[in-house]
């Protein structure tokens, strides 16, 4: 995978009517066979709200179930998508971590407490990190899918892990808080609405803080919401995220993370 290619795409709009509209991003996280039926929905429903393309993050191995790319109609399904414009992200390799003996509070905070217990990428070492994304890479890719972004579930990757996805020639990675363009270093900041769905009290904090964060995103440069799976079985929860993506999309284009990080390097001809 070349930086040429990478931004020689065919999807960028940089001379389209809409390339001075600002961008809406919105991913659906932990996409795998077993959570093919609810992502297939959420896509689906968000065509019809004028959210043509979407970012898919793509579990190489969910918790250790099985290949995703052994699976030849997830595999189609995902062509299909990427055909149409939709692009497919690697996003981990087993969206999982084990706990450790001796963990301080910190450690388990952000893999516990903040995440189920998947950080996978959260204090995984270089060699580890780096064997994980090849090897998420190669299967990807004989399986006829082209991914160029690598993010780590919960957005908790480490630097040794981050460096080590720049040197398996990924092309960005993002956090809660922003995007990282891993080719040339650049951070931009654009916080995402995401959902905690796990019990009561932390769908009504969601509720809330993403009903003040959505107000606050309305004049920035790059808009970002993320969806996972369970978010879709909690109706206030799907009903606010389609009421907000129909509001941010108003005056936004919407398109994939691969897109938007090209369309930056072409502006600042990279």
């Amino acid at each position: 995978m070349t930086g040429a290619t990478a931004t020689s795409l065919s999807s960028i709009f940089a001379l389209s009517a809409e390339a001075d509209r600002e961008a809406l991003i919105v991913s659906v996280h932990d996409v795998a066979p077993a959570t093919r039926a609810a992502a297939e929905k959420i896509v689906a429903e968000l065509s019809h709200h004028r959210v043509s393309v979407c970012s898919l993050l793509v579990v190489p191995n969910y918790h250790h179930r099985g290949s995703s790319t052994e699976d030849r109609g997830f595999v189609r399904w995902l062509q299909d998508l990427e055909a149409q414009g939709h692009e497919i992200v690697i996003h981990g390799y087993f969206h999982e971590r084990p706990r450790r003996n001796g963990e301080n509070l910190h450690e388990k905070f952000f893999t516990r407490l903040y995440t189920n217990d998947e950080g996978e990428f959260y204090d995984l070492d270089y060699d580890e990190a780096f064997r994980r994304i090849m090897r998420a890479r190669e299967e990807f890719v004989r399986a006829g899918l082209t991914p160029r972004g690598f993010i780590a579930p919960a957005w908790l990757l480490g630097s040794a892990a981050e460096r080590a996805a720049a040197e398996a020639e990924m092309e960005y990675t993002t956090r809660l808080t922003g995007v990282r363009d891993l080719r040339s270093g650049d951070n931009f900041f654009a916080r995402t609405l995401a959902y905690s769905v796990r019990s009561g009290w932390r769908r009504t904090a969601s509720l809330a803080w993403n009903g003040v964060l959505a107000r606050q995103l309305a004049v920035a440069p790059l808009a970002r919401v993320s969806i996972h799976p369970p978010d879709r079985d909690h109706p206030e929860i799907w009903q606010q995220i389609l009421r907000l993506t129909d509001r941010l999309v108003e005056n936004r284009t919407a398109m994939t993370y691969r897109d938007w990080i090209a369309e930056r390097r072409t502006r600042r001809g990279a």
